[in-house]
């Protein structure tokens, strides 16, 4: 029982913090564009595969 005195409040706590950070970053523009970073990883590649440098050099 005197665990619970302990918990609730710090519950509450972890709660308040948790809900500072949300509006946080909203207020940050974390959640504004959620496409196109996971679009951005398919259209990694730049350069095309044969100009890129071997792997283990220590075979040339």
């Amino acid at each position: 029982m005197n665990s619970i005195y302990f918990l609730v409040p710090l519950a509450g706590v972890l709660l308040v913090i948790a809900v500072a950070a949300f509006f946080w970053a909203v207020r940050a523009g974390q959640f504004d564009d959620l496409d196109t970073p996971g679009m951005r990883v398919l259209f990694d590649d730049d350069e095309p595969p044969s100009s890129r440098l071997p792997l283990d050099r220590s075979k040339e």
